[in-house]
């Protein structure tokens, strides 16, 4: 019995385990068998994973959804708050190249453990910052939260890879993008509850202060937990397709060369416009939920906060319902049409219900809204892999997010500056012209699946 049966006796073996394709000529191991296996620990890492993803994007709108209270704790102006969402954004459009190259060159654990160090050291920062005149101290840690990000956004897809069969893979992407969901939800949910609209500003201190302690204590102890638990890689791969990859001589790889490979790949650059235009009106969104629903619901800040639960946890179920089916039917082209169209239909549908007086409508056209835009994050990662096999995850899912960042800040500033000056109707319907543009754009892509191909290449090689 070989180690990997030692250490776990009643693991789940690949289909592949009825045989193995012989190695790739020219590598060092030629004629050696390339067995693959699937282990039962692959479920623990894709959630601690998502886990710490969780804690991460939490942060992202816990002060855009009080912008109001935060304005008057630190004394600053609505936009000044609108970029401690912002910051996100930025952050990762000039650093995902060298975090991507640092995936490539050391692995997913010294990526794991840089972003859960950053974003411990962000929440503390965060807990020393609870006085009106240190504004620039909780900017810093939400810098420090945000260069987390970085290193955590991309990671879904490469992390479903290296670990999940070829039959699962899709699910567990979209496990991975799930836990980013579930802490938007919680950001949108808890800061209302634990921040409330008060006037004294030592009591606003003192709530604001536990919102911190609590970010900071999860988020320590995920960082432990990453340092003494989070694995590279399993001893043996799980599909073909990454035994294969497995094969490859790291001084064959260039990182350069792979980021122009992909910049010639026209399906693939397409699929970067769509999905920056698409994910980017979502953070344009969740970004100025508080502003749009104040403007016509005065007060209800906290309902402000369910309505962004409600888009969040619409989307996870559309996540993971939208992987299911992708594993089932690997019909990545016509799922992600259909989402994308029933994105630009709820963003419609949303935008002409939001001025009715009627927050119970707003509560289900925003939850249909999320339930397709947030549904489409899981589907925009797999299909990029698909269309790039076997360049690296890390980088095809970078540029994706990249993309998304860059349109993310752009319509997020613009939205802005047209709700202040006509309204959110008018903002809105500025979203609504671009899904238009990206749903077009979305059929023009060519449904080159190419991991799917060298799949059933290597599983015919094995029976023939």
């Amino acid at each position: 019995m070989n180690r990997a049966s030692e250490e776990e006796p009643n693991e789940k073996r690949s289909g592949a385990d009825r045989g193995a394709p012989e190695a790739p000529p020219g590598d060092p191991r030629a004629g050696a068998p390339l067995p693959t296996r699937l282990y039962r620990r692959r479920w623990f890492i894709v959630l601690l994973f998502s886990s710490y993803s969780l804690c991460n994007s939490y942060q992202w709108i816990q002060y855009g959804i009080i912008n109001n209270i935060f304005m008057k704790f630190y004394g600053v102006e609505t936009f000044t708050i609108d970029w401690m969402s912002m910051i996100y954004m930025l952050t990762y459009i000039p650093l995902i190249f060298p975090v991507t190259w640092l995936l490539d060159k050391k692995g997913l654990r010294v990526i794991a453990l840089a972003a859960t160090a950053l974003n411990c050291a962000g929440t503390w920062i965060k807990v020393a910052s609870v006085r009106p005149d240190l504004f620039p101290v909780t900017f810093l840690g939400q810098f420090c939260c945000s260069l987390a990000q970085v290193f955590i956004l991309g990671m879904p897809a490469r992390t479903a890879s290296v670990w999940f069969g070829s039959d699962e893979v899709s699910t567990a992407c979209s496990i991975g993008v799930f836990g980013n969901q579930l802490g938007c939800a919680i950001g949108f949910l808890l800061p209302p509850i634990l921040v409330p609209n008060v006037d004294d500003l030592d009591e606003l201190a003192h709530h604001i202060r536990v919102m911190f302690y609590i970010t900071a204590g999860v988020a320590t102890f995920l960082f432990i937990l990453v340092v003494f638990v989070f694995q590279e890689r399993p001893p043996l791969p799980p599909t073909l397709a990454q035994a294969t990859a497995r094969c490859i001589p790291a001084e064959e790889y260039s990182y350069v060369a792979s980021i122009l490979r992909l910049l010639r790949n026209r399906p693939f650059v397409l699929l970067i416009l769509t999905y920056g235009l698409n994910v980017g009106c979502y953070y344009a969104v969740g970004t100025l939920l508080n502003r749009m629903i104040i403007s016509h619901y005065p007060n209800e800040e906290v309902n402000a906060g369910r309505i962004g639960l409600t888009i969040i946890v619409s989307g996870m179920v559309g996540s993971l319902i939208c992987g299911l089916w992708l594993d089932r039917t690997k019909t990545y082209k016509q799922t992600t049409l259909a989402v994308y169209l029933m994105s630009l239909v709820g963003m419609i549908v949303y935008t002409a219900t939001l001025d009715q007086g009627h927050l119970w409508v707003v509560f289900i056209t925003a939850g249909s809204l999320g339930f397709f835009m947030t549904g489409y994050l899981p589907l925009g990662f797999e299909f990029a892999v698909e269309l790039t096999y076997p360049e690296s995850e890390g980088t095809s899912s970078g540029l994706l997010n990249c993309s998304a960042q860059v349109f993310g800040i752009i319509f997020t500033i613009c939205q802005g500056k047209i709700i202040d000056a006509y309204g959110t109707l008018a903002g809105n319907i500025f979203l609504c012209v671009f899904l238009l543009i990206g749903t077009v754009m979305t059929g023009l892509i060519k449904s080159d699946l190419r991991r799917q191909k060298a799949n059933q290449i290597a599983k015919e090689e094995v029976t023939g």
